[in-house]
């Protein structure tokens, strides 16, 4: 079956970084784009970034834009979001997402079929 399974995260003073996990198991890793998506207090969905099948090509929220990173490993069915200069803002709970075949970038949080369990980012001012 499909999982998702994320690590890293925690508590960052402001300008600090974080490196988020996803390892996943259970489907043809590299026929997929994958995504990462937040959820702040109180706040809906924010889509944060997407990276398609084979790594080479990104795109990213303008909120994040030049100081988040995503990459993966497709030899190891991983996908990572590097986050530097992180700022209060940021601090949400963070889920990467699996995109429903055929719906390439997955930008609408509607376009993801799996997630990961979440894990909580949260940056202190």
């Amino acid at each position: 079956q499909v999982q998702l399974v994320q690590s890293g995260g925690g508590l960052v003073q402001a300008g600090g970084s974080l490196e988020l996990s996803c390892s996943a198991s259970g489907f043809k890793f590299d026929y997929y784009y994958m995504g990462w998506v937040r959820q702040a207090p109180g706040k809906g969905p924010e889509w944060v970034s997407a990276i398609d099948p084979q790594g080479s090509s990104t795109k990213y929220a303008d909120s994040v834009k030049g100081r988040f990173t995503v990459s993966r490993d497709n030899a190891n069915n991983i996908v990572y979001l590097q986050m530097d200069s992180l700022k209060p803002e940021d601090t949400a709970l963070y889920s990467c997402g699996r995109t429903r075949s055929g719906m390439g970038w997955g930008t609408l949080t509607s376009s993801y079929d799996f997630w990961g369990q979440g894990t909580q980012v949260t940056v202190s001012s």
